[in-house]
């Protein structure tokens, strides 16, 4: 059997199912019923990229090199009973206060009060992870007791020993931190952890 890093054990077609529903700018607009997981992120870390490689369709998530077009929460349906959601990219620093605020608002709403909420996709750029912001991110997380899991992007732009230094590293802080969360490596480019992507994500949405 192939160990190739550019082929997946792991089906990925229920998730090329997923379309657009719904950008939500308030609470109101959030869908209350069935399973949901959601992706959130430093902009430019490269949350849209892993979503559009999840669900192999390179304009389902908007991607830009322009920090914090991603302002609304995004909804993307599977099935009637499954989605998966994109929230406002963080850590943003060229965009007036009041509406680094507003966007800080809608992702509060979201990620401490939509029930249907299984778990929290965590990206972060696998060459400078667990920035400040990052750590706000999981430690919100363990207060709700929501699932979390690391996605260390843009694996393709190191070396595979540098990519097995930096998760070892992120799992030893979290570990002293007490901070509950699996984490992997991944590349949206080369597909390089799909399926253990998917494998978390099928979890988490019980299929």
């Amino acid at each position: 059997m192939s160990n190739s890093p550019e082929k997946t054990a792991v089906d990925n077609r229920f998730y090329r199912k997923a379309h657009f529903l719904i950008s939500a700018a308030n609470a109101t607009q959030f869908p209350v019923d069935g399973l949901e997981v959601a992706f959130a992120g430093r902009s430019n870390a490269g949350k849209s990229s892993a979503i559009n490689t999840l669900c192999d369709n390179k304009g389902l998530a908007r991607t830009s090199k322009t920090p914090g077009r991603t302002r609304l929460v995004n909804f993307f349906e599977i099935d009637e009973e499954h989605r998966l959601v994109d929230l406002p990219g963080y850590g943003f620093a060229k965009v007036p206060l009041a509406m680094k605020n507003e966007w800080q608002k809608l992702m509060t709403d979201y990620l401490s009060d939509q029930k249907v909420l299984n778990g929290l996709v965590v990206i972060m750029d696998i060459r400078h992870p667990l920035n400040a912001t990052d750590w706000q991110m999981l430690q919100w997380c363990d207060h709700f007791n929501l699932p979390a899991h690391v996605l260390l992007t843009k694996a393709d732009k190191i070396k595979r020993g540098a990519q097995q230094n930096s998760k070892l590293k992120t799992q030893k802080l979290l570990k002293e931190a007490n901070i509950n969360a699996s984490v992997q490596t991944f590349s949206a480019l080369k597909k390089t952890g799909l399926d253990e992507l998917v494998t978390k994500l099928n979890s988490w949405l019980k299929l």
